[in-house]
């Protein structure tokens, strides 16, 4: 039985103009995921990564980590993330604070789990995002690529909370908001696992940091 390695990307430039940016931290937590692994001898069969920029950087700082990446690595749109910025302004039209404070961070994220709940219903159509539907279609033919492809091998997967959370849901049969909930819990740079069979995917760990359970390293953990 293989094993599907989901990893959330690193810290991203959350508040800044352009969030689809690693930081010099979510860097670090990437090298150093890839370092934990390399220390333990892990080869990967096969990787799949979303096509954003801060899933091939966080997949780059694996690699780095790893001393080197041979697995083919193949691309899948279907592992990119919702659009937080179409859904905030899908039910709040008016451009919000930056979130740069305690309160108004929690702000953003108690309207975000509003929204996601809307389109997750049906009830908004966020500008220039695919219906949750088809999202998880998205989510779902990655997972199905994986099962009937890798059964006995060692995949990594690379993407965001939203598809990680949607895996999660689908394999699990969540309810919409347990995903919501599981989606605001992810990570940066967590790793979520799955054992590989033929047959279907089970859930093995959630949202582990274990390459930072360190002295060294313990301060490293980020959500956003």
């Amino acid at each position: 039985m293989g094993t599907l390695y989901l990893v959330r990307h690193g810290q991203a430039s959350f508040g800044a103009d352009d969030y689809d940016q690693l930081s010099a931290r979510g860097l670090d937590q990437a090298r150093r995921l890839g370092e934990y692994w390399r220390e333990r001898s892990l080869v990967f069969d096969a990787v799949l990564v979303g096509s954003l920029r801060r899933h091939r950087q966080t997949l780059d700082g694996i690699g780095e980590g790893l001393e080197g990446l041979q697995a083919p690595v193949t691309t899948l749109p279907g592992l990119n993330e919702y659009d937080s910025h179409a859904l905030l302004t899908a039910i709040h039209p008016q451009p919000l604070p930056r979130p740069d404070t305690p309160e108004l961070y929690r702000q953003h994220f108690r309207l975000l789990c509003d929204a996601l709940a809307q389109w997750m219903a049906g009830v908004i159509s966020p500008k220039g995002m695919p219906s949750w539907d088809e999202f998880s279609a998205g989510v779902h033919g990655a997972l199905e690529q994986v099962r009937q492809q890798h059964a006995g091998q060692n995949v990594l997967l690379v993407s965001s909370g939203g598809p990680i959370s949607a895996a999660v849901g689908q394999v699990l049969g969540t309810t919409p908001e347990a995903t919501i909930a599981l989606n605001m819990r992810i990570r940066n740079s967590a790793v979520t696992e799955f054992s590989i069979s033929p047959r279907r995917l089970m859930l093995q760990t959630f949202n582990t940091l274990n390459h930072l359970d360190s002295d060294t390293h313990r301060d490293w953990a980020t959500h956003a």
